[in-house]
């Protein structure tokens, strides 16, 4: 059974991105790593069950040439989606697709997520 999900996220600046999770999302680190070509690698975890670990790109080119660099599309729910949508920089509209409201945002190397919020089921 799986009781946890990591999503490893390569960026440029570590430490930056680190700091807008925080900042935004109140994200916790949980660990910072030092790696073998002395870049740092910092998970944050967001709940018990959910935790975003950064490392640099430079590194992963390095050390694991086979993976694939391009950001993965993920859609975070969340119960502060309003508060988020106001506070969140670069925001996109906010929309009503199936039953679900979401809006784009990008962290600050231009990385795009989407935050969601389910709509009450009648």
């Amino acid at each position: 059974m799986i009781v946890k999900n990591r999503i490893m996220l390569y960026v440029t600046n570590v430490a930056v991105c680190a700091n807008f999770w925080h900042k935004y999302f109140h994200a916790e680190i949980a660990e910072t790593n030092e790696m073998p070509d002395k870049s740092q690698n910092i998970v944050l975890r967001f709940t018990s069950a959910l935790e975003i670990s950064l490392f640099t790109t430079s590194f992963i080119k390095r050390y694991s040439p086979e993976v694939s660099l391009t950001t993965p599309s993920l859609m975070l729910f969340s119960d502060e989606f309003e508060q988020l949508h106001k506070r969140l920089p670069n925001t996109g509209h906010i929309i009503v697709n199936n039953g679900v409201r979401t809006f784009n945002f990008a962290d600050p190397e231009g990385h795009f997520f989407v935050l969601a919020e389910q709509l009450n089921q009648q």
